[in-house]
């Protein structure tokens, strides 16, 4: 393996007795950089679950043991839907265990490397492959690379539970506040947080509990202690208008089951409201603000919209989330029955008039919208309930308001951009008995900075710059430009290998709070870039970055090389004793690893010479297999620093 691999450690916790000066934030840091740790929170549906209950399967021959694989195991998903859907639903109101099956959340790395090893397609790719191998491929790297065990640490969960349930039944944020200690003490030094989707919003919690159980005046203390860098992948900042059509008609994931059965676990699952879009002119204060304020605010708002809510439209997002058709007078045809579809003349029906809804973000997450539809729809109730109980009532945090920049020194917001994104749905009912009663009718999706129907049509509103990662909308990933400071760096640079000529630059940019920064540079349409946005003037000790990645797909962007080089660059930046600048260079990215190299046919040698040479290994099949880097090509890092 060339020395260069060895460097990767620099980065992605890479272990080597050397010993530099360390400069984090500004802050002199001595000894060996092995000291690094690496916490990986996944995100939603992306940890195992495993049956801690012995369940019989009368229709089929498999059965239900302590430590079965429930999610996933599709073989069983299929054999026996019914027993799985036990082990796999929850108790709507108080979010209790099915009393014949429960499932807990499996621990350790293998957890969330593959959630079903085998299964062909699935709901985490879009690419042949093991079915949700989301950091699958991360860990592979960091195997390859040689990182030691106890220096990448997975602390899944159960992401069916609301946030406060999770510290309830299992302790989640205790554990995890242990994590970073027991890391600390292990290895010595801070640690890289790197959480995708929903695990951002579960870190966004544990840092507001975390200020219930450390006194004020060490809360920063603590996190500049324990936490060098937070890597937020895919965030959904506003949340993401799929929860919608998970709770009202159901999202399958590519899994084999029904849209109505889908509909019926996910509602089971109080997190399935943690992700519903909120407005970012509404914000909710906790209930314990009283104490970090000396006791001087005899009264809070739990919740509270600004003006600019209620004079604009769509509460910032491009359009209204839901358009939905109800009956005129509520009542029997809300959801009926089996029998009552069977036996009611529905031409009758057709001829009463409905009445459209439309609902912003604000009234989705405020409980409006299910509030309006209570007659109509039986899970509403249950809807309602969820947000106030797990959400509104939370007396940590009202996980549905906007985000503030987290204490954190370094911080980088990472997302794709340029793909075809769902932001807006029309419902209807489908005359079916529930939980099928809704059929969505058109759906609105943001591409490439406009907005169209799904029958192609133009539709106006007040589309973003760019277009979501295919799950989450722009509009709600890109809300982390708002913790950019006044002053802002932005670079545009292709993402495979270049020599600088297409990195277009644009320095100190005005950037206004709440208004998108939007740089004026080009594009070739035939390849994808990486645009930066990086802190010109910074508050002391804190360093901000975000990363636009295009193309790169919400559930796929953690496994891609790319971000993965680009992580490993910028930290080998951060710990190098000689870095000058904030962070790394985009003048050039030449090969960093074997795969870089291939075979460039029309000179008949190795592409990027300077770095890659010939070298045959038994067992090599073509040509582009026997290109590697040359030995001493670890001499091209210092030109990252």
């Amino acid at each position: 393996m060339p020395r260069l691999w060895l460097h990767f450690l620099t980065a992605l916790l890479l272990l080597r007795p050397n010993v530099v000066v360390v400069v984090f934030a500004g802050q002199d840091f001595t000894g060996d950089y092995s000291k690094l740790s690496g916490i990986i929170i996944p995100g939603f549906a992306s940890t195992q679950l495993r049956a801690w209950s012995f369940l019989d399967c009368p229709f089929s021959p498999l059965d239900f043991n302590p430590l079965d694989l429930v999610w996933l195991d599709t073989t069983k998903l299929l054999s026996a839907v019914n027993c799985w859907l036990k082990c796999m639903l929850l108790e709507p109101y108080n979010q209790t265990d099915n009393p014949e099956c429960k499932s807990r959340p499996d621990s350790g790395l293998s957890a969330i490397t593959e959630l079903d090893p085998g299964y062909i397609t699935g709901i985490f790719s879009n690419l042949p492959g093991p079915l949700s191998s989301v950091w699958k491929e991360w860990i592979k790297w960091c195997i390859e690379f040689g990182i030691e065990a106890n220096a990448i640490i997975a602390v899944p969960y159960d992401w069916r539970l609301s946030p406060s349930k999770l510290e309830e039944r299992d302790l989640y944020f205790h554990k995890l506040k242990l994590t970073f200690e027991t890391a600390l003490k292990l290895r010595g030094g801070p640690s890289l947080v790197f959480a995708h989707s929903l695990g951002n919003n579960v870190f966004r919690y544990f840092l507001e509990w975390l200020k219930l159980e450390i006194p004020p005046k060490h809360y920063n203390q603590w996190l500049d202690e324990h936490i060098h860098a937070y890597f937020a992948v895919g965030a959904p900042l506003l949340g993401a208008t799929e929860t919608v059509k998970a709770v009202l008609s159901g999202l399958t994931f590519g899994l084999p089951v029904s849209e109505g059965t889908a509909r019926l676990m996910v509602n089971s699952f109080a997190s399935s409201l943690w992700m519903l879009p909120v407005s970012k002119h509404c914000r909710g204060d906790s209930v314990y603000w009283k104490h970090f304020s000396g006791g001087r605010r005899k009264s809070y708002k739990t919740y509270d919209c600004d003006e600019k809510e209620f004079q604009g439209n769509f509460s910032g997002w491009p359009t209204n989330i839901v358009n939905i058709e109800v009956p005129s007078t509520p009542g029997f045809y809300a959801y009926p029955s089996v029998t009552d579809v069977v036996e009611t003349n529905l031409s009758s029906a057709e001829c009463g008039l409905s009445t459209q809804l439309s609902f912003s973000a604000r009234e989705i997450s405020d409980g409006t919208f299910f509030k309006a539809i209570e007659h109509y729809d039986p899970d509403s109730k249950l809807l309602l309930h969820q947000l106030q109980k797990s959400y509104h009532g939370d007396p940590v945090l009202n996980p549905l308001t906007p985000w503030d920049r987290p204490p954190i020194k370094n911080i980088f917001c990472i997302y794709g951009t340029e793909l075809k994104t769902e932001v807006g749905y029309y419902f209807a009912p489908s005359g079916k008995p529930y939980p099928d009663n809704w059929i969505i009718t058109d759906v609105i999706y943001e591409v490439e900075g406009s907005l169209f129907s799904r029958s192609g049509n133009l539709v106006e509103g007040n589309p973003g710059a760019a277009s979501g990662d295919e799950t989450v909308p722009y509009h709600s990933l890109s809300w982390c430009k708002n913790w950019l400071g006044p002053k802002v760096n932005i670079t545009r640079a292709p993402q495979a290998e270049h020599d600088g000529s297409d990195v277009q630059v644009e320095l100190n940019v005005e950037h206004t709070y709440d208004e998108d920064i939007i740089p004026n540079m080009t594009r070739s349409p035939r390849v994808k870039y990486i645009t930066y946005y990086e802190d010109s003037e910074t508050i002391p000790g804190k360093r901000t970055a975000v990363w636009e990645l295009d193309k790169a797909n919400h559930r796929n962007i953690v496994r891609s090389p790319v971000l993965m080089r680009e992580l490993w660059l910028q930290m080998w930046h951060d710990i190098h004793p000689k870095a000058k600048s904030k962070f790394v260079t985009k003048a050039k990215r030449g090969p960093l690893r074997d795969d870089d190299c291939y075979w460039d046919y029309g000179k008949a040698r190795c592409a990027w010479g300077e770095y890659c040479e010939y070298r045959y290994v038994f067992g090599d099949v073509h040509l582009g297999q026997s290109c590697r880097l040359r030995n001493n090509s670890d001499v091209q890092l210092l030109n990252y620093v």
